[in-house]
């Protein structure tokens, strides 16, 4: 089934909107016509993207600047969006740390849980019914790194575990009910996010695949209403590998590279 098509009354909904992949899929959501919901943290930064998005595409582009980690900020917007017509989610907010878990701060880690994973569950829930009604898309971004098993990114690499399972298994329970599931996989995606410069320089250039590039591909790919998208050739190995190479070979390799990562 193909997607509601924009009207005035219904928004695509677009998480961790103000860098990155969230902010080329707000753009390439705006480009088709679709009144946007923009949500992240940083309200200055959304309020420059509506900006932008409504000035360029003559889209409504409304702003939420909300912790989505934070239970008490997540609430209001999960109660929000149950009411609203809602014809796209994408669910894509999700932040990564490195290094070995029991040297790293706790409570970030566990900010990590409910970002990557219990926000893209509560926020899914809250749009089901109102889609299940009228039509609707679900995107949500995984990542190759949750098919495997990695040392030094292991609060990352499981809660991306959860996404990626929960994404193809949802998929499984609506087909023929009108939503449209996919799953975005992917490896490193170059980003305009200060946060990268930290690791991107450790990175070969060759590996990268550009955030404008992978919201084309998503959006087509939720369209169709394809299972999983994986961009870039290099992500596609990823994907494959951890699906089908044994973890007890994958895992010390992955790791060590991992490890230089965080230093």
């Amino acid at each position: 089934m193909s997607l509601p098509a924009p009207t005035a009354d219904n928004r695509a909904v677009i998480t961790g909107s103000s860098s990155g992949i969230g902010t080329a899929l707000a753009e390439e959501l705006a480009k088709r016509g679709y009144s946007v919901i923009l949500v992240a943290r940083r309200e200055d930064l959304l309020n420059q993207l509506a900006e932008k998005l409504t000035a360029k595409y003559g889209v409504v582009a409304e702003v939420r600047a909300v912790d989505l980690s934070d239970r008490a900020q997540r609430e209001p917007l999960t109660a929000e969006l149950a009411e609203r017509d809602i014809a796209i989610l994408c669910n894509n907010a999700g932040v990564s740390t490195f290094g070995a878990i029991a040297d790293l701060d706790a409570d970030f880690e566990r900010s990590i849980m409910e970002l990557n994973s219990v926000a893209v569950h509560d926020l899914t829930l809250a749009v089901l019914p109102g889609m299940l009604r009228k039509g609707g898309g679900i995107l949500i971004t995984g990542s190759a790194a949750g098919n495997m098993a990695i040392p030094n990114n292991a609060t990352y690499a499981a809660t991306k575990a959860f996404t990626n399972t929960f994404s193809e298994s949802l998929r499984g329970e609506l087909t023929g009910r009108g939503v449209n599931v996919t799953l975005l996989a992917p490896g490193p995606v170059r980003t305009d996010n200060p946060d990268q410069d930290e690791v991107g320089g450790k990175i070969p250039d060759f590996i990268w695949v550009s955030a404008a590039y992978t919201a084309k591909i998503s959006i087509d790919a939720l369209e169709r209403n394809k299972m999983r998208v994986v961009p870039g050739l290099i992500s596609k190995g990823m994907s494959v590998a951890g699906q089908y190479a044994p973890r007890a070979l994958t895992a010390p390799i992955v790791g060590t590279f991992y490890k230089k990562l965080a230093g």
